[in-house]
């Protein structure tokens, strides 16, 4: 089973959160995440097997994210149980940086979680939740103005208002035209 994600490329905040989207929950089951990991390839450390405790601690992480993040763009205070989750997950599987030689020569120093892959998943992305949060740009974090979509973005451009204009702007477009000439 192959899914096809609405919005990929955000920052992986957003990504997460816009698993959740108006079709359904993207995430719900291990195939799901594991094609989910895969679009997001080289932004997370891989998971060899997915299984039923990742899909827990992600759909749990995107939960407490998603109203962190709800009460940062509205410039508030956000609820303890969500920092809570949060921080749990980053405490969970710390990470420290190991040296190594690359091939093609040169040093690397790659972050390293000694964490089961749940725990190291959740913390990744609680990781990526509190890079958004702390972010001076995250007040201008946009839901999609489609009427029927729910995701989020960060537009590069102040005028952007939707998440993908070939989908959502265009239904917008094409729904004005025949708003317009529907009379005719």
């Amino acid at each position: 089973m192959t899914v096809t994600f609405p919005l990929i490329g955000e920052p992986l905040a957003l990504d997460l959160l816009n698993t959740e989207a108006a079709t359904g929950d993207l995430v719900a089951d291990p195939a799901g995440l594991t094609d989910w990991l895969a679009a997001q390839a080289g932004r997370l450390t891989p998971v060899d097997v997915v299984g039923g405790a990742e899909v827990a601690a992600v759909r749990a992480l995107r939960a407490a994210a998603r109203v962190a993040l709800d009460a940062v763009r509205r410039d508030e205070r956000p609820p303890a149980g969500a920092l809570t989750t949060l921080n749990e997950a980053l405490a969970a599987a710390p990470a420290h940086r190991v040296l190594a030689w690359a091939e093609q020569g040169g040093i690397t120093a790659a972050a390293h979680r000694p964490a089961d892959p749940a725990r190291r998943l959740a913390a990744e992305l609680a990781e990526a939740v509190a890079e958004l949060l702390t972010d001076p740009r995250v007040g201008q974090v946009r839901a999609c103005e489609a009427h029927d979509c729910v995701l989020l973005f960060l537009p590069a451009h102040p005028r952007r208002r939707w998440c993908v204009a070939s989908v959502c702007g265009n239904r917008a477009r094409v729904a004005r035209y025949y708003a317009r000439h529907k009379g005719d």
